[in-house]
């Protein structure tokens, strides 16, 4: 693992005389933004009679969607790194709550896939909107080599903790 902090600081802490190095301050930046974006989440889960981890499938089942994959149990266990009982526990969680049809797939009717129901898109635009039209508005002052930037470091970010094993 690489450590670049530099010198004098303690590992994990960041504290420690001198300035904290550029590229450390954007972890932590990220870390903050990732941080508060999970408090959201467990706020929006506990308004809503739900577990964070609910949350967290909707999400994975909307973001399957929008890249047109198959939305499958299967596919939501490993997304979430449950076991087939747990998902099936977050499954049956959100069925109830009426957040998630589960239905069989027409080229493959033995294949049963997973659908977010509009109510919970209405639920998550509601608390999630003004959030995400915030970051736009951001996002919007960005010229185009800004933002292009900007998706670079998120996307080697996000490859960095997907190529990671769970512990």
């Amino acid at each position: 693992m690489h450590d670049n902090r530099g010198p004098g600081t303690e590992p994990g802490t960041g504290a420690g005389p001198g300035p904290e190095p550029e590229n450390l301050r954007l972890v932590h930046l990220l870390r903050a933004v990732t941080v508060e974006f999970g408090l959201r989440q467990a706020e929006f889960a506990a308004r809503n009679g739900m577990h964070p981890t609910d949350v967290r499938a909707l999400i994975c089942l909307l973001d399957a969607a929008r890249a047109g994959e198959p939305a499958t149990a299967g596919l939501l266990g490993t997304r979430l790194g449950l076991n087939s009982a747990g998902t099936t526990a977050v499954i049956d969680r959100l069925e109830r709550l009426g957040h998630v049809a589960r239905f069989r797939d027409d080229r493959d009717r033995r294949r049963v896939l997973l659908r977010v129901e509009p109510e919970a898109v209405r639920l998550g635009q509601e608390f999630f909107g003004p959030l995400i039209d915030g970051v736009l508005a951001v996002v919007d002052s960005f010229d185009p080599a800004e933002r292009d930037t900007v998706r670079r470091f998120l996307t080697a970010a996000h490859a960095v903790f997907t190529a990671e094993p769970r512990p």
